[in-house]
């Protein structure tokens, strides 16, 4: 649930301030209400998670003067002013300055509930917005992200690490739905480049003279620059690289000669390969595959992760089931075992769309996890699972560590309440914790 957006109410007239933030309470809003505009300067900030509401006519500083001070703070905070009657041309030099929309006193209190909304929600995509480019420049939130703990995916995080500090060209090979995107954000957020542009071109989006523009150029006067220029001196990635023409292919190949050692910049090629026996090397032009795969990264597929497999159903279960506002489902051993054989042919991807239909099942108190790996064949609705086996103590392993991290996430952290429910003593929780990497700090608040 969203939690309720705050108005920062600017009047010097009391009675106006309170009549303003008790309608907009009543309307859900959280209020703040401010004498002065010297006042409501202190109390909003750049990132300030509301909208502002304020008169015109103020003594010292007016609203005017108080709108471009805003601006200034942050140029897309929504400000609505109210103006008295017969102020228009001053509520047109408003809106030239940048508000939001005015009111004209005396003013509907619902006409003021709907523009308070159409203000909030564009404030609310503004906000979202902004700490999603925070979050995919900032490298250990997106570590974070690729989640696990086995072998294949700790090899993978030293692996960015390692590379992510080098400068040279790099391809990422996977199959599809490993989440190659995410490495190569991982990529530029954990480097040296992590403060300049990075630009994401789909290769396979467009058709020929389409991506020709989109890449190279050139483009029209309101056209966006063409991918590489944009991206100059930072990271351009390159989705599904195996789409380029051979002539594109050569027009790349020719760009990355004229830049030279360093790069100015830095080519990210993500080879996503659909049809068995094909490489990246196989599809590219040698000259061009050598280029790029100057570094190299493997994403793992989910069947070789392990427990992994395990960790990812959990939290996923837990987002899509705070999402629909019920309860993720609970995965006995017999289904824990058929998420850990099931040979995930979409990967984290497929995982994902698991999950929330999990959720979905539970939440209607109908269908199995199991029912939702049966896959379609030409003799029979069968359950599809590797064909490699696993030992038991990997089953058993797997299945302890989601319990434990199951109930310490339910419990927020409590050793004494996760101790009570799973019959441990103490010294045997904390044993396995530090067996399986799990610490207490990971589930307060």
């Amino acid at each position: 649930m969203n939690k309720a957006m705050k108005v920062a109410i600017v009047d010097d007239e009391k009675d106006m301030r309170q009549s303003i933030s008790q309608w907009l309470t009543l309307s859900g809003f959280e209020t703040e209400t401010y004498a002065s505009a010297e006042d409501a300067l202190k109390g909003v900030h750049p990132d300030f998670a509301g909208i502002v509401v304020s008169d015109i006519k103020m003594p010292g500083m007016d609203g005017m003067q108080l709108l471009k001070r805003l601006r200034s703070v942050d140029s897309t905070l929504p400000v609505i002013m109210i103006t008295g009657h017969g102020d228009v041309p001053m509520a047109v030099e408003a809106m030239r300055v940048g508000a939001f929309d005015f009111l004209e006193k005396p003013f509907n209190p619902d006409k003021m509930t709907e523009l308070a909304k159409k203000a909030a929600n564009a404030r609310r995509l503004t906000l979202d917005n902004r700490a999603l480019r925070r979050e995919l420049s900032d490298g250990s939130a997106l570590m974070k992200k690729l989640i696990g703990a086995s072998p294949v995916m700790e090899r993978l995080k030293e692996d960015i690490l390692d590379l992510g500090q080098a400068d040279g060209h790099v391809l990422i090979e996977g199959e599809t739905g490993t989440g190659k995107t995410l490495v190569a954000h991982a990529l530029h957020a954990v480097g040296a480049r992590a403060s300049k542009k990075f630009v994401l071109l789909s290769c396979s989006a467009f058709d020929e003279d389409t991506l020709t523009k989109r890449l190279f150029g050139p483009v029209g006067e309101d056209d966006p620059l063409p991918a590489i220029e944009e991206a100059r001196g930072g990271t351009l990635v390159l989705e599904d690289i195996e789409a380029l023409s051979t002539t594109l292919q050569s027009r790349l190949l020719t760009v990355i000669n004229e830049q030279g050692v360093p790069a100015e910049t830095r080519i990210v090629a993500i080879c996503n390969l659909q049809d068995e026996g094909q490489t990246c090397e196989t599809v590219l032009r040698p000259d061009l595959f050598y280029r790029l795969a100057a570094l190299r990264i493997t994403v793992p597929p989910l069947r070789q992760r392990g427990e992994d497999i395990l960790m990812l159903f959990s939290r996923l279960s837990e987002q899509f089931a705070d999402e629909y506002g019920c309860d993720a489902p609970e995965v006995a051993a017999q289904e824990a075992a058929q998420l850990l054989q099931a040979p995930w042919p979409g990967n984290v991807r497929q995982l994902i769309n698991v999950a929330e239909r999990a959720v979905l099942q539970n939440r209607r108190g109908t269908g199995t996890i199991a029912s939702l790996l049966m896959t379609d064949t030409d003799e029979e609705v069968k359950m599809a699972m590797t064909t490699e086996g696993k030992p038991l103590k990997e089953f058993v392993e797997a299945f302890e560590r989601m319990l434990i991290d199951n109930t310490m996430r339910r419990h927020k952290g409590s050793i004494v309440s996760v101790m009570d429910e799973l019959c441990l003593p103490r010294r045997t929780l904390n044993e396995k914790m530090a067996k399986y990497g799990l610490q207490r700090s990971d589930y307060l608040g």
